[in-house]
């Protein structure tokens, strides 16, 4: 049973920064992708980074790419998201999702993701 818990979200004035955490359990070892996605409100959900838990090869959509990093604590069993130079744009709630199927190279397409944590909201005023 997959289990995915976030937190690490509040809120921060645009600038600034912020580390969300995700903590997961129920995977198999170095397998599959964790991916992190954000909704606004009115908007759909969408996919912000990603990361192979076998390679620890990370992936980044465009509107974050340079700003966000993605990173995996093997001992901890959980995927942060450091996220830097934040703005108003960035307001969202932050999902984090499993993809165990996946192999290599990780999407960030709604649809591959099977197990999604509750979320954790980011406001930046």
């Amino acid at each position: 049973h997959v289990q995915l818990v976030e937190s690490g979200g509040g809120s921060v004035q645009a600038g600034g920064s912020l580390r969300l955490s995700c903590a997961h359990s129920g995977l198999s070892v170095g397998t599959g992708c964790i991916g992190w996605f954000r909704q606004a409100p009115g908007k759909e959900r969408e996919g912000v980074a990603s990361i192979y838990l076998d390679d620890l090869s990370t992936f980044y959509t465009d509107v974050v790419k340079g700003r966000f990093t993605i990173s995996q604590d093997n001992a901890k069993s959980t995927v942060y998201l450091q996220m830097n130079s934040l703005n108003p744009e960035d307001t969202a709630i932050y999902y984090c999702a499993a993809d165990m199927a996946r192999r290599w190279v990780c999407g960030h397409e709604v649809g591959d993701y099977d197990d999604w944590g509750q979320g954790t909201q980011v406001t930046v005023s």
